[in-house]
């Protein structure tokens, strides 16, 4: 079933995860032509290899795989923008809930790799 997963994360749950696919709800900094600079909802700053993938909102979950702790390689992007900001700090909260034992069942994650 592990690869079937994509874990919603944040920037200090990417170390143990590389080459995994991740959901990384972010606000978007900085775009230039194949990168784009995120922070993500822990307050960390994450790289994105975007070539061919489109940023369009100031706030977006990149689909992608873990190049290493502080980049990803997006596949995809989803638009998350509302009316107003969004609450990353209850994302984040969220997102560390996930991670849980008492929610294997609810939210499967992958096993830490090196």
């Amino acid at each position: 079933m592990n690869e079937h997963i994509s874990m919603r994360v944040n920037s200090a749950r990417l170390s143990g995860i590389k080459g995994r696919t991740v959901r990384l709800p972010c606000k978007v900094l900085r775009l230039s032509d194949d990168i784009a600079i995120v922070e993500a909802s822990d307050g960390g700053q994450v790289e994105i290899q975007r070539k061919n993938v489109d940023v369009t909102a100031t706030y977006v979950e990149v689909i992608g795989n873990v190049v290493d702790a502080s980049t990803i390689k997006a596949m995809a992007t989803l638009p998350l923008d509302s009316e107003g900001e969004l609450d990353m700090q209850l994302v984040n909260d969220v997102i560390e809930l996930t991670f849980e034992s008492r929610f294997d069942k609810l939210f499967p994650r992958y096993k830490e790799t090196d």
